[in-house]
């Protein structure tokens, strides 16, 4: 590798799945990057939902990886310490930020720019990777990142805001296949999670209007109400679909955007969706779901799901916050060393002090 300028250990804190429900950290080996590849040091990384899949091992099909081998974290920033030999985009100092998905760059999918939907996934063979989820993540001193899964940041921009990028970017995939421009649409954003309430920050950022937001946090609506949202829904109050074809005039939102997860969201989104309105399913699903389809039919309601990032959408979401567009400061509640990252993953999952997103403090 080239760039080799500075002290690089042979040996790095990581933490690692044991069995179900366990992770811990231990001493690893310091990872190699291969010729189109960069070794990023971490400075932070985030935990969300996905990452409570794999600590429990849910995640994975089959038996999975061997415990304490395998090291999650898809969501971290930090700082060039070394590039492949042939990596120019780069260089060693240099502050990055991660993209997740790397398509095998090869598959009718990937070819056309939908590499979250790569026809090889999981097959590393053939160069696809997912970092946290099919190969070693970031939830370590070091990563390896194919240099196509990494994007520049502007000095301006810290790295508890550089690791949210990561969430903004399902956002802005999650308009992306709408193929319709937001400017003018009234968006109702189910569930004030991480994924819905920077739904409400872009989707007021690209125009839209009205932006409605539900669920059942009072504290996460109230932050939607900072981030832009024009009306927030308390579903423990008050009957959501109900409200949204209320404040539409009776027609139903243009586009709804379910982040919730909750196993009666797709229902509820198809009901609050106008006739010939999109609905857009962002969050994942625990088991699973049931929903009045007839109704979309009928209605010729549209529904287009999102895996994560996917089409560059992390550059765009980059781009908004390079111009000062994105305020995330809201949403980081929690900071802890990597070597409290038990402590960080019960936080989380508990949802401890009205956690939302919780940092860990790799390196300074």
């Amino acid at each position: 590798m080239k760039g080799d300028v500075v002290s690089i250990p042979d040996t790095m804190l990581a933490a690692v799945i044991g069995e179900p429900g366990i992770i811990e950290t231990k001493t690893l080996p310091v990872p190699h990057p291969g010729p189109d590849d960069v070794l990023v040091r971490v400075h932070r990384a985030s935990l969300c939902g996905t990452d409570l899949k794999i600590r429990s091992r849910r995640f994975f099909h089959g038996a999975g990886p061997a415990p304490g081998t395998f090291v999650p974290g898809h969501e971290y920033a930090g700082v060039v310490a070394a590039v492949g030999s042939a990596v120019d985009e780069f260089s060693v100092g240099d502050r990055v930020v991660t993209e997740a998905h790397r398509g095998c760059m090869r598959c009718v999918n990937c070819l056309s720019g939908s590499y979250t939907d790569c026809l090889n996934y999981g097959n590393s063979a053939k160069g696809h990777r997912v970092l946290g989820m099919t190969v070693n993540g970031g939830f370590a001193e070091y990563a390896v990142n194919q240099v196509s899964t990494l994007h520049r940041l502007p000095d301006h921009i810290d790295f508890d805001s550089a690791v949210v990028l990561t969430t903004v970017g399902t956002v802005m995939h999650a308009f992306d296949v709408l193929g319709s421009l937001l400017v003018g649409a009234g968006v109702a954003v189910i569930g004030p999670g991480p994924i819905g309430l920077l739904a409400v920050q872009v989707a007021r950022q690209l125009g839209a209007a009205p932006v409605l937001l539900t669920g059942t946090r009072s504290g996460r609506l109230e932050i939607g109400k900072r981030f832009g949202a024009d009306h927030i829904l308390d579903a423990r109050e008050e009957d959501a679909v109900a409200a949204v074809r209320d404040i539409t005039g009776g027609l139903g939102a243009d586009i709804v955007v379910e982040c919730s997860g909750a196993a009666g969201a797709v229902d509820d989104a198809i009901h609050m969706a106008k006739r010939g309105g999109k609905v857009v399913l962002a969050g994942f699903f625990e088991q699973p779901v049931s929903a009045d389809l007839n109704h979309a039919v009928m209605n010729g309601i549209t529904i287009h799901t999102v895996r994560g990032e996917g089409a560059r959408s992390v550059a765009r979401a980059l781009a908004l916050a390079s111009q000062g567009r994105l305020h995330t400061s809201a949403l980081v509640t929690h900071h802890f060393p990597l070597e409290n990252i038990a402590e960080a993953f019960d936080t989380y999952a508990e949802r401890r002090d009205n956690a939302i997103k919780v940092m860990l403090d790799v390196a300074g």
